[in-house]
C-alpha cells in the first residue's frame, strides 16, 4: 500500500531477499522523489506517513525482509 503517494514508482516486491543497501540505491534511482531508509526489522519508527520516504526493513543479515513502499 502506498497510503496516496502518487509521485513515480512507489512499491518495489521484486527486491524483497535482495541486500538491504542495493534495494535502497534502486528504489532512489527509480524514484528521485523519495530517500530510502534502511532498518532493522523490529526496530520503533515513528507512525507518520511521508510521501518523500521509503523504509526498506532487513534483517540482521542485510537483507529484505517486506515490500518496500513510499510513506
Amino acid at each position: 500500500m502506498s497510503f496516496g503517494c502518487t509521485a513515480g514508482k512507489n512499491s518495489w516486491p521484486e527486491l524483497v531477499r535482495t541486500n538491504g543497501d542495493y534495494a535502497a540505491s534502486v528504489i532512489e534511482r527509480e524514484n528521485t522523489s523519495v530517500d530510502a531508509v534502511v532498518i532493522l526489522d523490529g526496530s520503533p519508527v515513528t507512525a507518520d506517513i511521508r510521501c518523500d520516504r521509503v523504509r526498506v526493513f532487513v534483517d540482521r543479515n542485510r537483507i529484505v525482509v517486506r515490500t518496500p513502499v513510499t510513506g
